[in-house]
């Protein structure tokens, strides 16, 4: 077992506030997702209000750009969470919520087990892969890095299209 644990953070810019019409579908999906992810096999946590609402949080100037932050056991378990599950659904549905962005908005990096990663950290390694490119601090999923205890080579990439804005 690895004493690292992998946590992402992914942001997108909703076409209208969460009680808007164009909103509607996506906010009456979140309880039903989340619930998914919350009972996933290797999802360890995830960042929320005391009321579970991830929503809330807007640490950005742009009040329509919205954060979602988890940690989960392994890349593997994201990926089955992310691409095998209900999930998938609703990611295929993004752009009818989300506009499209056009630098990275999904960034994956390796955390000691146990820690909660704060969202100025998350942010930060946003930037370094916005900035650097992938790399072991900073990676999604197509370019994938191993833990730092496991061997030192890339994982292999995972074939799955777009990363989602809306995890």
């Amino acid at each position: 077992m690895s004493a690292y644990q992998l946590a992402q953070l992914n942001v997108g810019i909703i076409r209208g506030p969460m009680d808007s019409p164009v909103m509607a579908e996506f906010a009456a999906s979140l309880a039903r997702i989340n619930a998914l992810a919350d009972g996933a096999p290797g999802f360890v946590w995830r960042l929320q209000t005391e009321a579970g609402d991830a929503t809330a949080i807007r640490p950005f100037e742009d009040p329509n750009l919205l954060l979602n932050m988890s940690v989960w056991r392994d890349l593997e378990s994201l990926t089955q969470y992310v691409y095998h599950s209900a999930h998938l659904e609703l990611m295929r549905r993004r752009r009818e919520w989300f506009e499209r962005m056009t630098q990275a908005y999904l960034v994956l990096w390796w955390v000691p087990a146990g820690h909660r990663p704060r969202i100025e950290e998350a942010i930060e390694r946003l930037e370094l892969l916005r900035s650097r490119g992938p790399g072991p601090a900073a990676f999604t999923f197509r370019a994938a890095f191993a833990a730092p205890d496991a061997a030192a080579t890339a994982a292999p990439p995972v074939d799955a299209g777009e990363e989602c804005p809306a995890t």
